[in-house]
């Protein structure tokens, strides 16, 4: 009887271990799991030898930003961002996962570490520079008003009463909340969502970079970019998580190398090209080894 009690003691003992066992397992395992990437459970960024040993570097871009960063009819992700991205997990020797981010979702993504690096389209401004870390600059643009061509907007006083169209946390948002909070602004999360209200009338014109503004015009009958320089002109750079100052020297090298080879031209023809044909020339848009020509 006593050998019976010892057994089924041990093996109670052996079950409750067990269990204590598993349950750290799948904890842990949680824990290193976050949009796909391996990070570190308190959000802290992942080093440059982090990611060499793990085969893999996450990449935050547009799904819906042509020719910039969208899922083509294949489901797989192009643009000019994408020809960049590419290229980053060719040199580190890994692979890329890329992670679709909207516009307002960008600096919490590399805040909690959801992805190594953000390359969606991302302005430099003061403000974003406080919670993010910004590479050199590969691209340079300002801001552009597309509309219908039946009511073009060409100047921003003709704004006065009617509906702006904007994505939220965007340069544009930003631009006319501060300076000119008379017009009203309707706001979006996702890209295709604004031009979406565009089409169907719900807004009289939408605003963004003019870079994107001027493709999609060509792409879309009936629309026209009434004005296609507007604000400062502002820099596009990658971002990584504050403080990860390896990967952002990697990314810093990397980007003037690529300079010497004159690598964002030939992305330019590659990924702007098709869509932009003669309406813009690549000097106006391309940065090479980050140094802005204007």
């Amino acid at each position: 009887m006593r050998k019976t009690k010892n057994l089924l003691f041990l093996l109670l003992a052996f079950i409750v271990a067990a269990t204590g066992l598993a349950g750290c397992s799948s904890s842990s395992a949680d824990s290193t799991e976050s949009g796909g990437s391996e990070v570190s459970a308190n959000g802290t960024a992942r080093t440059l030898e982090e990611i060499k040993e793990s085969g893999n570097i996450t990449i935050g871009v547009f799904s819906d930003k042509k020719p910039f960063g969208y899922v083509d009819e294949n489901g797989d992700y192009q643009g000019y961002d994408i020809y960049f991205g590419n290229r980053i997990a060719e040199d580190l020797g890994v692979e890329v996962e890329y992670v679709t981010v909207d516009a307002a979702s960008r600096v919490e993504y590399l805040e909690t570490a959801k992805v190594d690096i953000i390359l969606a389209n991302f302005t430099v401004t003061e403000e974003r520079a406080e919670k993010v870390d910004f590479a050199l600059p590969y691209m340079k643009v300002s801001l552009g008003v597309v509309s219908p061509d039946h009511a073009i907007i060409t100047d921003v006083e003709e704004l006065n009463g009617k509906t702006l169209i904007v994505a939220k946390g965007t340069t544009a948002d930003i631009y006319f909340t501060e300076n000119h909070p008379e017009i009203e602004l309707l706001k979006f999360d996702q890209y295709s969502d604004a031009y979406g209200a565009l089409l169907d009338g719900r807004g009289d014109s939408f605003s963004t970079d003019n870079t994107e503004v001027l493709a999609w015009a060509i792409e879309n009958g009936g629309y026209t970019v009434g004005i296609d320089t507007l604000g400062d002109l502002d820099t596009i750079a990658p971002a990584v998580q504050k403080g990860n100052t390896e990967l952002l020297d990697w990314l810093n090298a990397e980007i003037k190398t690529l300079g010497e080879e004159q690598f964002f031209h030939k992305n330019f023809e590659e990924t702007l090209a098709p869509a932009y044909g003669d309406a813009a020339v690549a000097d106006n848009i391309v940065v090479e080894g980050g140094v802005v020509e204007e």
